[in-house]
């Protein structure tokens, strides 16, 4: 138990106040942030794996209030010592008590006060109301909404207020508890057992200020490679190679885009790490090349649980060397997956990290660019408790016990793998797709939400789970579409791959012993209506495609509630069956089996529904039709969307042409990014960066097409520009020419060479 502290002092990263058994701590590590260690005296905190630059220099701290609170030029933080307790600015006060060995936190909630983030949970968007535990778990139960822990624990906590928003991050990789108004109502209750306590306490004001401010903190998505935003297919298990070739045959004759093909456990030889099956598979060689010349890149699984088998080169390597995590007697612990038995790689040690990294040159050197990591909590069959035993080790002496790191077991996994390709592959983009992480997981891999299950109920968790990872610092992420488990309906097929068309990662993946879920598989209707959705994709995806590069830059979730983008309005406070997908479009998926139309909330402002540029007023409710054929979509007016012709895969797309689609408001706005799609070289300024600004007056529109970065080869590209919600113009000019266009629908259309240039257009009806 902390005895008093005695009086501030300065520090060299900031400020400490000492008592007989502990170490307090307060420092700026950046904009509106405040991090407060708490540590048993003689025994410091440590760089955390889960902070991007953890020795990066902080901001200047001042005492104010007679030593009662600090301040930067970017915020304050109050701090009593008596009992002790910090609260930012504006913000109810979060006390600190010790508790047994460890810490416990008490936050007053007022009842206005909703909770968001936390990473990958059951439930709705709001948090509040239930416990949460941080304790990464392969749980094969459906995932009901009281189903907790899962594969991802993210212990970051945002308090959304009537007023303004702050945030917690607990950066703590034990089993740590969270009750937010559960277990005390009215008060939000966080308990560790870690000696140390390491917190960081974030302001706002917005949910985008918060999220920029994480995302800093803990570090932001790589732009990730452009074919692993287009549509990917899974299966437990295609067996052989005969029969990935089968898939990708079909994709192709059927003319139903395709970006990636999944090899999952059974392409591996006795379930062998980074080997294949000798009969099966012969040629995995061919299979990579043949398959990539098709537009497809093969991905396959890798889990951590390495089978043990003195004549299995990897074990081996791994035991001499001491790689392998122990049991508490000091010897390599062997656990149970699919191999039988197995040992796990200790990735809390970076020359594990790097040996393990190195292990993918069998697969790099096939020509395989990602790889997809699996029970990687991680997973076994032989304990009780689904992983490794607390008081399994870690570490070159073996001094870490599992339970102090458990929770970054999946995240130094994907850190492992990354940094691996990025060696074997200079210069080339990784796709590294993992099941498991903690806070920080965003700077090594994409998530899938897991093993879910093909009902209803599970396409409409999804969208709450992957709205609070994004703004959980997570926004390359998506469920199975379709469902994992159980057999599914044609219907939920095409509402699931309506809804994954706009959903940041997009995979179609199903269970042994299920009904195969490829578009085909439901008869004709139900495999055209899903190749509408899935050309839709590709179609938005120089519209995705500039979200993915906007997150990147700031951490701004790809997809994201629609509180996010209107904080002020409360009929969105808690909405979690809508998403914003960017700045600009809004969808309403349609969520149980038979509907054909369902209520959408437009906040303020104008709307033009996106398949029949029907203009609506927000700031109320309308009724979207919606056949089988649609999924209720929204565009703001004034948005000016980037938009392109669909290919078969992304490498098909064309470059040479552009489509602008503007939705006429009073004022218009828009973006477009583009580089070459692969290659690290956009971080050397090799992309394009183009942005569109206008308004309208009267019957007439100008917008402006301004080129803000050119770092690509110059070549001829056509533009076309799609106006909507007009049939008819008396004069249309692009750079003082005038230009000829055509009315298709309730549209104009017009094409010209895409450059620097400014439209004017007059007489619009």
């Amino acid at each position: 138990m902390a005895s008093r502290f005695h009086r501030w002092q300065p520090a060299s990263d900031g400020y400490r106040a000492s008592s007989s058994t502990h170490e307090l701590r307060v420092r700026s590590p950046g904009r509106g942030i405040f991090r407060v260690t708490l540590a048993p005296a003689g025994h410091p905190t440590v760089p955390s794996p889960a902070i991007a630059d953890p020795h990066a220099d902080g901001l200047p701290l001042r005492l104010a209030e007679g030593e009662r609170a600090f301040e930067t030029d970017h915020g304050r933080l109050g701090v009593a010592l008596s009992p002790l307790s910090v609260a930012l600015d504006g913000c109810s006060g979060l006390e600190i008590h010790p508790n047994e060995a460890g810490w416990r936190l008490k936050l007053a909630l007022a009842p206005g006060d909703r909770c968001f983030g936390l990473g990958e949970k059951t439930g709705f968007l709001d948090k509040r109301g239930r416990t949460y535990v941080m304790w990464n778990t392969d749980d094969p139960s459906p995932h009901v909404d009281t189903l907790d822990p899962m594969y991802v624990s993210i212990p970051w906590l945002i308090v959304q207020t009537e007023q303004d928003a702050w945030g917690l991050f607990l950066d703590d990789p034990t089993r740590t508890t969270w009750s937010l108004g559960d277990r005390e109502p009215g008060m939000a209750v966080v308990e560790t057992p870690r000696a140390h306590l390491d917190l960081y306490l974030v302001a706002g004001p917005t949910l985008a200020d918060l999220v920029e401010r994480y995302t800093e903190l803990t570090g932001r998505m790589s732009l990730p490679p452009r074919w692993s935003l287009g549509y990917q297919q899974s299966r437990w298990s295609y067996p052989s190679a005969e029969a990935l070739r089968e898939v990708a045959r079909e994709y192709r004759d059927r003319d139903i885009p395709l970006d990636v093909l999944y090899a999952d456990i059974d392409y591996m030889n006795g379930y062998r790490v980074f080997t294949w099956d000798p009969e099966r598979f012969k040629d995995p060689e061919r299979l990579v090349s043949d398959l990539r010349a098709e537009g497809i890149r093969l991905v396959p699984i890798v889990d951590p649980g390495v089978k043990k088998d003195a004549a299995f080169p990897v074990f081996a390597d791994g035991l001499t060397r001491d790689y392998f995590c122990l049991d508490p007697d000091g010897v390599p612990f062997i656990g149970e997956v699919w191999p039988e038995d197995v040992a796990f790689p200790d990735f809390v040690r970076p020359e594990v990290r790097r040996w393990w990294g190195d292990m993918h040159r069998a697969y790099v050197d096939l020509g395989i660019e990602g790889i997809w990591n699996d029970m990687n909590e991680p997973a076994t069959f032989n304990t009780v408790s689904k992983t490794l035993p607390e008081n399994a080790r870690h570490g070159a002496d073996g001094e870490v016990p599992h339970a102090e790191v458990h929770n970054l077991y999946g995240s130094y996994m994907g850190q492992a793998t990354r940094e691996g390709l990025l060696r074997l592959r200079p210069n080339q983009r990784p796709f590294i797709l993992s099941r498991a992480g903690f806070a920080g997981i965003q700077r090594h891999a994409a998530l899938w939400t897991g093993d879910n299950f093909s009902i209803w109920h599970h396409l409409e968790l999804s969208l709450p789970m992957v709205m609070n990872l994004g703004l959980s610092g997570v926004a390359f992420v998506g469920p199975d579409v379709g469902g994992f488990s159980g057999d599914g309906t044609g219907e939920l097929l095409v509402r699931w791959t309506q809804l994954g068309a706009f959903t940041p990662f997009f995979r179609n993946h199903s269970a042994k012993g299920t009904r195969y879920q490829e578009p085909w598989q439901f008869g004709p209707e139900i495999e055209e209506l899903c190749r509408q959705a899935i050309r839709r994709r590709y179609e938005w995806l120089p519209y995705m495609y500039t979200a993915f590069w906007r997150c990147s830059l700031t951490g701004e979730p790809i997809m994201r509630p629609l509180v996010y983008d209107f904080p002020a309005d409360p009929v969105v406070a808690s909405m979690c069956e809508q998403a914003m997908i960017g700045r600009q479009l809004l969808i309403a998926p349609i969520l149980r089996p038979g509907v054909t139309q369902r209520p959408v909330y437009l906040p303020e402002g104008v709307w033009y529904d996106v398949w029949t540029d029907e203009r609506t007023s927000g700031g109320a409710w309308t009724v979207a039709a919606a056949s089988l054929e649609t999924i209720p979509a929204f565009v703001r007016a004034g948005s000016v969307i980037p938009r392109g012709p669909w290919a078969g895969s992304t490498e098909g797309l064309r470059g040479d042409h552009l489509e602008l689609h503007v939705y006429p408001g009073d004022l218009l706005s828009g973006e477009w990014y583009d580089d070459d799609g692969q290659s690290l070289d956009h971080l050397q300024g090799a992309y394009e960066h183009w942005r569109a600004t206008g308004s309208v007056a009267g019957d007439g529109l100008t917008l402006e097409l301004e080129q803000l970065h050119s770092g690509l080869p110059a070549r001829q590209r056509c533009l076309s520009l799609v106006l909507h919600g007009a049939t008819e113009a008396s004069h249309m000019s692009f750079g003082g020419t005038a230009v000829p266009f055509e009315v298709r629908g309730t549209a104009l259309r017009c094409e010209v060479e895409l450059k620097p240039g400014t439209w004017i257009i007059r007489g619009l009806t």
